[in-house]
């Protein structure tokens, strides 16, 4: 199930991500499994710390699945490119914008790989959010001295992607993919506990409630055929009443996308699972 460990972290700042409850996942992991698949990648905190033998990663997000792609396959090149640099708002945001060029389709993958992870670490607390036109539109973040370059971890990243399958597909397309005997992890966009804290969406179709159903069938049919998965989300009443007949966990988690400081704090989120 396991390899030697690789010292590695995940390469981005993702909102949602999950290194803060890694202690509660792995807690509730099955003693073993086969192939393991995470279809709503992210950051990867847990895929990053378990480092399973035989990894399958996916998302929609055809920036984030390009960063993956080129960290396995360009590291060095990657690593050159993201030296150029520098933090500075004025160049942040001439960088920033230009996804609003026709030109910005002649990049390439390597360059904007570089892009995507600069911004990452210099926007206000590495948020990721598209407009209505696809293009990225968080402000300057104000670090005292922000890691762009952070190269032992890239090559170790790297080095664990080596082994680890990379799609940009949706959830539902890695299904007949699954066997008995396989992990799944979901970490989808959380149904919001309330009106307002739908802030943001990490691909501009959005992932509405029709998307959360289609999950939660997928998941009684993962079920049925006997693969163990495991899915975190909101403690919203929707998700308690969705997953009502699986086995449903209260876990703390901490607040940390509200830009003032008093509407941050410890929240529940929840950790389901059919195992």
């Amino acid at each position: 199930m396991y390899l030697n460990k690789i010292s590695c972290r995940p390469f981005l700042k993702w909102v949602g991500g999950k290194s803060q409850l890694l202690p509660e996942l792995y807690k509730r992991l099955p003693d073993s499994f086969n192939n393991y698949f995470e279809p709503f990648v992210g950051a990867g905190a847990l895929l990053f710390s378990l480092q399973p033998k035989k990894a399958h990663i996916s998302d929609l997000n055809l920036e984030l699945i390009n960063c993956y792609e080129v960290i396995r396959n360009y590291v060095d090149e990657l690593i050159l490119d993201l030296r150029q640099h520098c933090y500075e708002k004025e160049y942040y945001y001439q960088l920033r914008n230009a996804d609003r060029l026709d030109s910005f389709e002649q990049w390439s993958p390597i360059q904007k790989a570089s892009r995507m992870i600069f911004l990452n670490k210099s926007c206000f607390n590495g948020l990721y959010r598209l407009n209505s036109k696809s293009q990225f539109n968080v402000p300057f973040g104000r670090y005292t001295n922000p890691t762009i370059v952070d190269e032992n971890n890239l090559k170790a990243c790297s080095q664990l992607l080596s082994r680890t399958s990379i799609k940009k597909v949706s959830f539902l397309e890695i299904e007949l993919d699954i066997s008995k005997g396989d992990l799944v992890y979901f970490d989808p966009p959380y149904i919001p506990l309330n009106n307002t804290s739908n802030f943001t969406s990490y691909n501009p179709d959005g992932f509405g409630m029709n998307m959360q159903y289609e999950l939660l069938e997928m998941c009684r049919r993962l079920h049925d055929r006997g693969i163990m998965f495991i899915l975190s989300n909101s403690s919203a009443p929707t998700v308690l009443d969705l997953y009502q007949d699986f086995r449903i966990e209260l876990v703390p988690a901490k607040r940390v996308i509200n830009s003032k400081a008093q509407g941050r704090g410890k929240i529940n989120e929840v950790i389901i699972r059919n195992f």
